[in-house]
């Protein structure tokens, strides 16, 4: 049996991780809202390396999770995935659990990140979510690559 080309570990982490890396244990429904990253990040047209800022995103900001919103325990009004705020324009509280709305939103702000391909991944990633914690995000990097690599021609 052939099985389909997975993508190689250099498109999906060109740089190489930086720095520690993390890793949880998925639920179905967390593997089902990767799946979502993935089927998003192909309908905007982009490549592997897309979904795998955007997993690794979603895992610092809601471990794959789509968040509603969890009062004190929350940011301010972020919800979803990605934990975007309607406060920030970024949708409706129903678009942003939406996992194909947020994802699509996510991407459309890294495309406005000009060279998003070509740098490091907590630095894409932070220039569209702007967090307090600008580093965090490359923990996931090989998770996201290892999600990316396993469901992308899936």
């Amino acid at each position: 049996m052939v099985q389909a080309d997975k993508p190689d570990a250099g498109t999906l982490i060109p740089h190489g991780v930086q720095g520690a890396q993390s890793r949880i244990d998925l639920s179905d429904e967390q593997v089902g809202n990767a799946k979502a990253i993935i089927a998003a990040t192909k309908k905007a047209g982009l490549p592997e390396r897309a979904a795998v800022i955007s997993i690794a995103t979603s895992l610092q900001e809601s471990k794959l999770e789509n968040l509603g919103h969890l009062g004190d325990a929350n940011d301010h009004d972020s919800l979803g995935l990605f934990q975007q705020r309607p406060s920030s324009g970024w949708g409706t509280p129903e678009q942003i659990t939406d996992p194909e709305y947020s994802t699509l939103a996510f991407l459309k702000g890294l495309k406005q990140v000009d060279g998003w391909d070509k740098m490091p991944l907590t630095e894409a990633a932070q220039t569209v979510q702007v967090s307090a914690y600008p580093d965090a995000y490359a923990q996931w990097e090989q998770q996201a690559a290892d999600i990316v690599g396993q469901y992308w021609n899936s």
